[in-house]
């Protein structure tokens, strides 16, 4: 397994922490991906709430829901439809501002999470008040819910590229959610693996096969995994979702809006005036079994 240093002064905390001394491309298993995630936002929690806390309103009373580095906002978008009176799952909730929002709106949300650290953000966040909601510490492959316990399931920037057998997610969301259930899930744009990951000029230059799903693994010393995100095709998404038994309602690439002049690691104004970021996809549990 070749290596080559890792210099990100983005994540300097974790990267020490966990010994983080390369990077490489290689096949990672679902547990071995589960253990990385975990251990990865533990470590980064402090950093990454102090780099992107404020924009995705982690300390705001009530929460916010946004759903990418483009800002998108779903108290504008509604994705998710009317959600007072529903039950909401948050899956990869992070600190979970987006199910705090949630709840402000109504919804009887629930946030689920692998990372301990990244909760624990979240109950401090609760402890100062605005609306609070149950958290969960779990892996998105295996729901710990029963058949038929949600309306709504959403994702936004959590769990679903981090996880090494993402069809399993979708056919769990879909055991989740109730006949008619909504699932909606932000990634980023799979057309982003191609080009380095550099908010700069450097990154506006295809070097990387779109085809190629080996994961990005960073590792450390020993060749153990520190951080996995794995990479999956429109195609993949689609097909996905459909062998779930869900129908795929709309592709949604926000555009990158005048305002926002900020970076979000690869994600930049240069970057965003050329092409996509973000992939959501809107999903929905049919009403009745599909007919054999």
């Amino acid at each position: 397994m070749s290596e080559t240093p890792v210099p990100d002064d983005r994540h300097a905390a974790a990267n020490a922490a966990l010994g983080t001394s390369g990077v490489s491309r290689a096949r990672v298993g679902s547990a071995d991906s589960e253990r990385a995630s975990r251990a990865w936002w533990d470590a980064d929690a402090d950093d990454y709430h102090r780099t992107h806390g404020d924009f995705l309103g982690v300390g705001s009373a009530g929460g916010e829901f946004v759903w990418c580095p483009e800002g998108l906002h779903e108290g504008d978008v509604h994705l998710l439809g009317d959600v007072a009176g529903k039950d909401v799952l948050e899956i990869g909730c992070g600190s979970a501002p987006c199910a705090r929002w949630l709840a402000g709106q109504g919804a009887r949300a629930v946030g689920l999470d692998l990372s301990k650290g990244m909760l624990a953000r979240g109950l401090d966040a609760m402890a100062a008040g605005g609306p609070r909601v149950p958290l969960v510490q779990a892996g998105a492959e295996s729901l710990p819910f029963a058949d038929a316990s949600f309306d709504i399931a959403c994702s936004a920037f959590g769990g679903v590229p981090f996880v090494a057998d993402s069809a399993l997610v979708m056919r769990e969301v879909a055991r989740v959610l109730r006949p008619g259930g909504l699932w909606v899930f932000s990634v980023n744009h799979p057309m982003r693996w191609i080009f380095p990951d550099d908010p700069g000029p450097k990154g506006l230059t295809a070097t990387i096969p779109y085809f190629d799903r080996t994961p990005y693994v960073e590792v450390d010393t020993d060749g153990v995994p520190t951080y996995v995100e794995h990479h999956r095709t429109i195609g993949d998404r689609v097909r996905e979702i459909v062998a779930a038994g869900l129908e795929l309602q709309d592709i949604v690439e926000p555009d990158w809006p005048e305002w926002l002049d900020r970076e979000w690691g690869q994600w930049s104004p240069l970057r965003g005036q050329l092409f996509p970021g973000t992939a959501i996809f809107v999903c929905r549990k049919p009403d009745r079994p599909a007919a054999c």
